[in-house]
């Protein structure tokens, strides 16, 4: 070696320490903030900053994580196969193309791990599900952040954000924090705009809440489509969120690729007991659904007669609202003055949000007593 050539540890990064320097792009990373579950001063909250089902899980799916928790020494089936075929069953889906992960998030990550890298573009709206942007830094790509439309998601601007370097695009829908939906027609006009060597992730952890009409038909274009990624969650209308299982839907092609990157036994034995079970008792999935399009309406309604007060509600189809205070009680007095009243809800300034709350449709006592203390805030009235 001449004295003019460096080996990599004369080229790598050093810190003041000596210690190991992680990579630029995952030092640019905001780490996830999670809801609250407690107060600042450390006092139990009640819990309307997660997205948790309010009726809480199924006495059947309960039973059915007991039993499994009768064998603790074995590992859990490494391919999830009974829980793939309920998946399935239940959806009318091929097996074969089902994965599985710890949460959806997981597969969200996976999807940019198997597609994307340093000098790649990944795509995603404004006030989007803040797991894409840890997903495109983590491997190195590049954050493409496309603007709103009133909240809701705008197909031309995604479209034109479409570079030759763009390699995957995520969309959730409905959305979160927003709530916010973007109709099937829109949908299928996004997809038929991007390239087929661009993965797109429609993002579905809400989907159980809408009505078959309000259906963007996610699964029927994973099924047909080789570059569509559909992702799901238990941890929502199902109330499994302890349980962290997520599934996903997508060409052979596309689950052959995740499943090599894919963490072994990701998914624990009573996780996979849970969802089977879950899946068996649509019973208590109606009684959500129900639940929520009920008090969602209803605390909508409430707000709404607050637009005097510079109170606004986006439309959602999700299982919480997202609130709009942009006249002289702003959004961080109201989250202050429910955690004081021993409520979390999710403030969201570091998501662009700083005037919006975003609200999870608790029962029906959180949900009216939510409502009058609003009232009381922003109407000065007893």
């Amino acid at each position: 070696m001449t004295s003019d050539q460096k080996t990599p540890s004369d080229t790598a990064p050093r810190s003041p320490t000596g210690a190991p320097v992680a990579k630029d792009w995952i030092m640019a990373i905001a780490p996830y903030v999670p809801g609250k579950a407690k107060s600042d001063d450390g006092r139990t909250l009640i819990k309307l900053s997660a997205n948790e089902n309010p009726l809480g899980t199924s006495p059947v799916v309960r039973d059915a994580v007991r039993d499994a928790l009768a064998d603790l020494a074995t590992y859990p089936d490494p391919s999830a196969t009974a829980l793939r075929e309920a998946i399935a069953a239940t959806h009318g889906l091929d097996p074969a193309r089902v994965i599985y992960g710890t949460g959806s998030d997981e597969l969200l990550h996976l999807a940019a791990s198997a597609f994307a890298g340093p000098g790649d573009e990944i795509i995603y709206v404004k006030y989007g599900f803040s797991v894409y942007d840890i997903a495109a830094r983590r491997v190195g790509a590049t954050p493409v952040v496309v603007a709103d439309r009133d909240y809701g998601t705008d197909v031309d601007a995604l479209l034109a954000a479409v570079t030759e370097r763009t390699r995957v695009v995520y969309l959730a829908n409905p959305n979160n924090p927003t709530g916010t939906f973007t109709p099937r027609a829109e949908i299928a006009r996004l997809l038929d705009g991007l390239r087929p060597d661009i993965l797109f992730v429609l993002d579905q952890a809400y989907a159980e809440y809408l009505s078959d009409d309000e259906d963007d038909h996610g699964l029927q274009l994973a099924m047909d489509r080789a570059n569509v990624f559909v992702t799901r969650t238990f941890s929502k209308i199902y109330g499994l969120a302890a349980e962290r299982i997520g599934w996903g839907y997508a060409s052979a092609a596309v689950i052959d690729a995740l499943h090599r990157i894919r963490a072994p036994f990701n998914l624990t034995t009573s996780a996979q007991a849970a969802g089977i079970a879950a899946l068996g008792d649509q019973r208590f999935v109606e009684q959500s659904r129900e639940h929520n399009r009920v008090w969602r309406g209803w605390l909508a309604e409430q707000m709404e007669a607050l637009g005097n007060h510079g109170v606004r509600v986006v439309p959602s189809g999700a299982n919480f609202l997202l609130i709009l205070f942009e006249g002289a009680v702003g959004a961080e007095t109201v989250y202050t003055a429910l955690m004081d009243a021993g409520y979390a809800t999710r403030w969201l300034p570091g998501q662009g949000l700083p005037q919006a709350l975003r609200i999870t449709i608790g029962t029906e006592a959180h949900v009216k007593d939510i409502a009058a203390r609003v009232r009381t805030l922003v109407t000065g009235e007893g």
